[in-house]
């Protein structure tokens, strides 16, 4: 077998515990930590799950702000490449690759032909794997493992060709796998492109949740002893003195009493007074009455808000995601001003998956055109991850292109346009002006056979006095500058 497939394969499983563990947090299904053996076999299987799943909103939070709006090949839009983007319904799966990116430290995108152009696909790093030039840290193979129900299948990426291997036995790992198929790479390269959630150059892609896990598990533990705490103090006990207890016969499943070795009942010393009870009654004037307050769990609170301020400082998240929220509600700029950290983030996120959409974009391109990945320009737009006013922008904007400062498509890049939405504003307001001029040249006509008729003005002295000679030439003017295409 391939000495490279097997050391591809071999990466591949590298890291599954991992991701196992990430996964796990991510869903909220990790067990409760830092319990003690015995409060462990006390509390059972009452609080097997109890989890505050912040692990998925650090992700989510992120994920949800970084939005690609577009491409542009040498400073233009590339209005082809958005339509094959759409075509491989990538607007919705790129959201997907960045929380597996964010979430696993890495997530990877593979590009192929078809008969309608370029195919996308987003490869989870559980399927996919890749090694790279130390020198330059690009990409110099991958591989891709999959079960097809009846085998483990395996495709090898590498840069003159492409390899398709297949093992019978389902869950092969490294070996048994027999090359199937072979054939030429015309890319050049392994199309296969990397999402990498790191500021590092060199180890593993890092994840959103590696830092949360020791807090989130304090966190819940904090809670679950604070639900133990309520459940076993949270109310007022009462208590009574001087009450004469009460003996039952213990009965055995049958419901008849169970008799000692001497022949007598078994009996057990009660509670006269049931807990559902709402009045205790004594005939002894002797006995007194009273209550023990609920325990104050005021200290869990202090704690739970300690543990949230350390995550917000370590996840960025503001303190209203993580609904810690103060007497007076927030106003707009005070809100953006709390998530000035979170849109930081965000923004350094969109550099560094950007490298790799851009990459994505060059392939896509050369399988559209057949020219060389490394010699298309492509770069890649975001959408603003600010939490923005749209009024305090629209006014802003509005005041700038007025005074002559932005041109008008800029002006609607800056309010959020994608450059689609741009052409097509831009195509209704030339149908709107057209649409205007010609109803306007249509009222003159009619007010100059008004003139003819009613004042016996010749035709041409009726159409210089309703004003149609300027506006017949103002309508070619316009509709010469509307395209056809």
């Amino acid at each position: 077998m391939n000495d490279l497939l097997t050391k591809l394969l071999t990466a591949l499983d590298e890291h599954a515990p991992r991701r196992a563990v990430l996964e796990t947090y991510y869903a909220g299904r990790q067990p409760l930590a830092f319990l003690s053996p015995d409060a462990r076999a006390a509390i059972g299987t009452r609080f097997g799950v109890m989890a505050s799943n912040l692990p998925r909103l650090a992700v989510n939070a992120l994920a949800e702000r970084l939005r690609v709006s577009g491409f542009r090949t040498a400073g233009q839009p590339n209005a082809g490449l958005w339509a094959d983007w759409l075509r491989n319904d990538l607007d919705q799966l790129a959201g997907v690759a960045h929380r597996e990116a964010l979430l696993l430290g890495e997530c990877f995108v593979l590009v192929w032909a078809d008969a309608d152009g370029p195919r996308v696909t987003i490869e989870s790093p559980r399927q996919v794997a890749v090694r790279r030039d130390p020198a330059t840290r690009r990409i110099t193979a991958a591989v891709k493992r999959w079960e097809d129900g009846t085998g483990t299948m395996a495709v090898l990426y590498e840069g003159d060709r492409i390899t398709r291997y297949r093992s019978e036995s389902l869950g092969a790992t490294t070996t048994g796998f027999t090359p199937v198929a072979t054939l030429p790479n015309p890319f050049g390269q392994p199309p296969v492109v990397a999402l990498r959630n790191s500021d590092r150059l060199l180890g593993p892609g890092a994840s959103e949740v590696d830092d949360l896990v020791p807090l989130v598990d304090g966190l819940n533990k904090t809670l679950a002893d604070m639900l133990v705490s309520s459940e076993y103090a949270g109310r007022p006990r009462r208590w009574a003195t001087g009450i004469e207890l009460e003996e039952r016969p213990v009965l055995d499943a049958a419901g008849n009493p169970v008799i000692d070795e001497d022949g007598e009942p078994v009996t057990v010393t009660v509670n006269p007074y049931p807990e559902g009870n709402r009045m205790m009654i004594s005939e002894d004037p002797a006995s007194k009455f009273g209550s023990v307050p609920a325990a104050d769990l005021a200290g869990y609170d202090s704690a739970v808000r300690v543990l949230l301020g350390q995550i917000a400082a370590v996840s960025a998240l503001p303190a209203h995601y993580l609904g810690v929220l103060g007497d007076q509600p927030p106003s707009a700029d005070s809100l953006r001003a709390a998530e000035a950290s979170l849109t930081a983030r965000a923004e350094a996120r969109q550099a560094t998956f950007g490298r790799a959409w851009e990459e994505v974009g060059r392939l896509m391109v050369a399988a559209r055109t057949g020219s060389n990945a490394a010699a298309v320009d492509v770069t890649v737009q975001w959408a603003d991850a600010a939490t923005r006013s749209i009024a305090q922008e629209a006014d802003a904007v509005v005041k700038l292109a007025a005074a002559g400062l932005l041109p008008p498509d800029y002006a609607l890049a800056r309010l959020g346009y994608s450059d689609d939405q741009i052409a097509e504003i831009r195509r209704a307001r030339e149908r709107e002006q057209v649409g205007k001029t010609t109803a306007e040249v249509a009222a003159r006509a009619e007010l100059a056979a008004q003139l003819q008729r009613d004042q016996g003005l010749s035709q041409p002295a009726a159409l210089a006095a309703a004003g149609l000679f300027a506006a017949a030439a103002e309508t070619r003017t316009d509709t010469a500058a509307v395209p056809t295409a």
